[in-house]
């Protein structure tokens, strides 16, 4: 036994003396299991006061950002070292096995009250720390959610920080929180609900055929746009070409870009097509789990019927709020698109997941579009 132990010690040293030489191994996560508790993936660390990030680890913005009930996301990836993200005809990102993206809920707050802001999830403080962070007493941390690229697959692994804001704690079925925001107007209580597992790779399984999970965010129109590294700006795909982190011939000068739905400087047309892909398209597409709707929003699409405009929904039930069609030109409040983006009914709001509040900011948007289109319906 002592002699087969000898061998195999032997077999193994070559082996791994060999692909020092010169072979190429597949990159692996560095953590195949689901770790208990944040830290352990070793992306950021929390001393209570402040939240930074390790060496290796990019911070990043979007153009157009997700609605979460007004939290606010510190986005990062990580990739393995030595291998390179590569860009799809289509604008996606193939990450190599490895990769863990981050993003990170949080709430601006003064003294003890979480502020309701509308920016975009432009609250970021990236002067803490050489990568970006965050000043925990000008933050409320909520949760972190993991996807992490194995070799099975992406998988997604939602975190629950804890009152003190040091450590998060894995939590697969999900959890729920009260919490209060307020505005210059008023207050909005509500309950927070962090996804469970089976909940994030629903959102995240953008192909309705294979389901398999994946990135949604960061593609290169969202992606395309300056972001501040180590107080440098500079084109956040150009630092990730130059870091060595994606493979890029095109300048992306000459890349697509999404418009922020939140500049109000830009056309309604084009912030409302950005809001409706960022929040929507991600499922109403023709591949998506919302395919069989026949209502497709990302922003690829240019048939108005498919669009919504005049289109009679197949299977809403109490979600057309007694309108006919999708999209009403010029009649917002008779568009079922409208009502369902109003509604807080579980049966009836869109989208399903991710918020307990309606985003009035969001819906005055789709409304001053939907008002602004030609045309009537029969």
């Amino acid at each position: 036994m002592r002699d087969l132990r000898s061998v195999a010690t032997l077999f193994w040293a070559t082996f791994v003396s060999l692909c020092l030489l010169g072979c190429n191994p597949t990159p692996v996560a560095f953590q195949e299991t689901d770790a208990e508790i944040l830290s352990t993936w070793g992306l950021m660390r929390s001393d209570g006061e402040h939240l930074s990030l390790s060496e290796d680890v990019i911070p990043y913005q979007l153009n157009s950002a997700l609605f979460t009930d007004y939290a606010h996301k510190l986005r990062t990836v990580t990739l393995p070292e030595g291998f390179k993200a590569t860009a799809n005809e289509d604008g996606s990102i193939n990450f190599p096995v490895g990769t863990i993206i981050s993003k990170t809920f949080f709430y601006p707050r003064s003294a003890a009250q979480l502020l309701k802001t509308d920016d975009n999830g432009a609250y970021f403080d990236s002067a803490i720390g050489s990568q970006g962070g965050l000043e925990l007493s000008r933050v409320a941390l909520i949760e972190t959610r993991l996807l992490v690229h194995r070799q099975n697959g992406w998988v997604a692994l939602p975190y629950v920080w804890n009152e003190a804001q040091t450590e998060a704690t894995l939590e697969i079925t999900g959890d729920a929180k009260s919490l209060s925001i307020k505005d210059e107007v008023r207050r909005y209580d509500f309950t927070y609900i962090v996804p469970d597992k089976n909940q994030c790779a629903g959102c995240h399984a953008t192909n309705a055929t294979s389901r398999e999970i994946g990135p949604i965010g960061p593609r290169i129109h969202n992606l395309n746009r300056t972001y501040d590294y180590q107080s440098t700006a500079i084109n956040q795909l150009d630092y990730w070409r130059d870091i060595g982190m994606l493979a890029l011939d095109t300048p992306p000068e000459e890349l697509p870009a999404m418009v922020n739905w939140a500049d109000a400087s830009l056309d309604v047309e084009s912030r409302a097509r950005a809001y409706l892909d960022v929040n929507c398209g991600h499922c109403h597409n023709e591949k998506g789990s919302a395919d069989t709707s026949g209502l497709f929003l990302d922003s690829k699409t240019d048939n108005q019927t498919r669009l919504g405009v005049c289109k009679l929904p197949i299977a809403a039930g109490q979600g057309t709020g007694g309108n006919k069609f999708s999209i009403v030109p010029g009649k917002p409040a008779d568009s079922i698109l409208v009502y369902r983006m109003k509604s807080v009914d579980p049966g009836a709001m869109m989208p399903e997941l991710g918020r307990s509040l309606a985003h009035s900011e969001g819906i005055g948007l789709i409304e001053d579009w939907v008002a602004s289109l030609p045309g009537e319906c029969d």
